[in-house]
């Protein structure tokens, strides 16, 4: 499957969220708490840097921007949300979907901004 079949997201990672990507080789998401019913990546690095640094630096003392592609014909059959303005776009993946979400990733996730 080439690139062109896939969509780049973004996930504002706070430090113990990184460390579990981390620890799965980089290759998916931590499974989602039971008060975390949802699981959201974000379509734009600007929104993603926006919540590392306003809201996870706050929270948690750091803040990380993560990019990663995933197969298009997997996000087809979820909306893309609107979160508030109109760059706040962002995939809504229920909880029980991340384990398909996390095979729909196409190489690996990076770390590409942090915030302290």
């Amino acid at each position: 499957m080439s690139m062109d079949d896939a969509i780049t997201l973004w996930r504002p990672v706070g430090p113990a969220e990184l460390r579990l990507i981390e620890a799965a080789a980089f290759g998916g998401f931590p499974p989602r708490l039971p008060e975390q019913p949802i699981f959201y990546p974000v379509l734009n690095e600007a929104y993603a840097v926006q919540i590392a640094r306003d809201w996870n630096v706050k929270a948690d003392g750091a803040g990380y921007v993560t990019r990663f592609a995933v197969r298009r014909d997997f996000l087809e059959r979820y909306p893309v949300q609107q979160a508030g303005g109109r760059q706040h776009l962002e995939y809504w993946i229920p909880a029980e979907d991340l384990e398909a979400f996390n095979d729909a990733i196409l190489g690996r996730i990076e770390v590409v901004a942090e915030f302290r």
